[in-house]
């Protein structure tokens, strides 16, 4: 899935970072109130992980602002203020979650993935459809009890079709579930992937709209 994280300390940033893309997720990072504020307005998130000590300003600024003009986006506020008034002011301003530094990386994303879930109107994490079994939490899938193997970008392809609950998605969609918006994205690679998913899935379920985009069935 699409995620942000708006980080300024470069070591925390480069390890949370390595640790989602491995992870399947595309990752978008900005170290400051004003990137954040423009990554935003501009890109569709699964979910944010939002410092709040930024340098040029507050990320509670940020998080309010975002509120304030209608954006529901999962936030998960991640920050070394430790005090219960800060959390209360966290989740006044509208954040869905609060973690304080230092955080375990498996439990970050385990909450990321919870609350992308409910964003999505999708609160279980293990669902069954056309002979698949998914568990979204561990990133499987199996088939008459024997598991399909996908690699990272299969899943975040596989995992941003089940999130659209049905809905046709063009290729920008797809190509933003792959890469983060700094990657070198090949023409072809929304293709390439469908291709090997439905090798793997079954040929029939993901279907191309043509002039649209693509929907599993």
């Amino acid at each position: 899935m699409r995620l942000l994280l708006v980080e300024d300390m470069p070591d925390l940033a480069d390890a949370v970072l390595r640790f989602l893309r491995s992870e399947g997720h595309a990752v978008d990072h900005v170290a400051d109130a004003a990137g954040a504020d423009a990554a935003l307005l501009t890109g569709e998130y699964a979910c944010v992980i939002l410092d709040l000590g930024l340098p040029d300003g507050s990320g509670l600024a940020v998080l309010r602002a975002a509120r304030a003009r209608g954006d529901r986006v999962p936030v998960i506020v991640a920050t070394a203020y430790d005090q219960i008034r800060d959390r209360i002011a966290g989740l006044d301003a509208g954040a869905d979650d609060y973690v304080v530094k230092p955080y375990d990386l498996q439990e970050l994303a385990a909450r990321i993935r919870a609350h992308a879930r409910r964003g999505q109107g999708q609160p279980q994490a293990r669902i069954s459809f056309a002979g698949l079994e998914v568990d979204r939490n561990a990133a499987r899938v199996w088939q008459g009890g024997e598991e399909i193997r996908l690699t990272s970008r299969e899943w975040a392809l596989f995992d941003a079709f089940l999130g659209a609950r049905g809905r046709v998605l063009a290729k920008p969609a797809l190509e933003e579930a792959l890469y983060a918006f700094d990657a070198q994205i090949e023409g072809n690679a929304v293709e390439v992937y469908i291709s090997r998913l439905r090798q793997k899935i079954g040929q029939g379920l993901i279907e191309t709209r043509r002039g649209l985009g693509y929907v599993l069935k």
